[in-house]
């Protein structure tokens, strides 16, 4: 994911690659060719993330971390201390107490944060979520979420399948763009949550099935399956009082059906931009940011209830804003 971010950020003329910190050689390698392709150098490379701040920080004005989940806070924290703004890819963070001492983190240091998820980056997610916070489609009533893709075959053997590095599975890794588009529609945090985590003889899950409940008291269902045939793919459907609106966990499309009418049509919205992009204009105060270190409180917090919900064998977890609470 690194090399994808890049291929579109040395094409801008407004964007400087200074270092790199990465650690595996064969990688470097890769990224080395990634300049090349570009007709640019490669920068240093510093494979210690710890030294790499120490020796850069002061020549830089931002950091992407694109790294394994485990080391996101840490990382994060380190880089923002260092007066430094950061775009940190998804998940966050790997659970709701990381998360929190995230923001106070960004809020210590006054330092910009944004959460790498296209979803929430995304112009067809951000106008639905306008419509449904607005009141135009009325009050949801149901989302049902669905993404799958033979994530299991792809990931075995590194360390997404790894628990104390990744924290989870497939509905952590691409299923954490379902959780947080979700999330991000909502509005809202979810009330109460039934999950079950299939890891299928791996060490993470696999497949997954969660049901839950907003303070609204809409009701949400998602469905993961991350040993589908070789494919890849999403659909949301967010079912309000006078429309429902489709799109997708990266918000790669927008469509709606109005009340009196007979099916979906596209959504008109501003043309998808690549994450850097993005930031860029949240970096220049052009727009908000899209998808702060709350959103991603958000999802974490979903996230623990899923996981508390799932070794209790479904049982029913509720949640408030501090802690999640097992119910019989």
């Amino acid at each position: 994911m690194g090399r994808v971010h890049l291929s579109t950020m040395l094409d801008r003329d407004d964007t400087d690659v200074a270092a790199v910190c990465e650690p595996l050689p064969a990688a470097f390698e890769a990224a080395t060719a990634e300049f090349a392709k570009h007709g640019l150098p490669a920068p240093p490379n510093e494979p210690d993330w710890a030294r790499f701040i120490e020796r850069f920080a002061s020549e830089l004005d931002v950091v992407f971390i694109v790294t394994p989940h485990v080391l996101h806070e840490i990382q994060t924290t380190a880089c923002l201390e260092a007066g430094l703004d950061v775009l940190l890819e998804k998940p966050m963070v790997m659970d709701a107490a990381e998360a929190e001492r995230l923001i106070a983190a960004r809020d210590r240091t006054g330092r910009l944060l944004v959460v790498a998820f296209p979803g929430s980056l995304s112009p067809a997610v951000r106008t639905a979520a306008r419509m449904i916070a607005s009141g135009e489609v009325g009050s949801i009533l149901n989302i049902n979420a669905v993404t799958w893709q033979d994530w299991d075959r792809h990931t075995l053997g590194t360390w997404r399948q790894e628990p104390a590095v990744a924290g989870g599975g497939f509905l952590f890794d691409t299923g954490a763009h379902m959780l947080n588009t979700v999330c991000d529609l909502a509005g809202e945090d979810v009330s109460e949550v039934a999950a079950w985590l299939e890891d299928d003889g791996r060490d993470v899950d696999i497949r997954a099935t969660v049901m839950a409940r907003l303070p609204s008291g809409a009701l949400i269902t998602m469905n993961a399956c991350g040993r589908a045939i070789p494919s890849l793919g999403s659909d949301i459907h967010v079912y309000c009082e006078r429309a429902t609106l489709r799109t997708g966990i990266w918000g790669e499309r927008l469509e709606i059906q109005r009340s009196g009418r007979h099916r979906l049509a596209p959504v008109r919205s501003v043309a998808r931009r690549p994450v850097w992009e993005q930031f860029l204009a949240v970096r220049a105060r052009v727009e908000p940011n899209p998808c702060p270190p709350e959103v991603g409180l958000r999802m974490a917090r979903l996230w623990d209830a899923i996981k508390a919900s799932s070794a209790s064998g479904g049982a029913v977890v509720r949640l408030d804003h501090h802690a999640i609470r097992g119910a019989a």
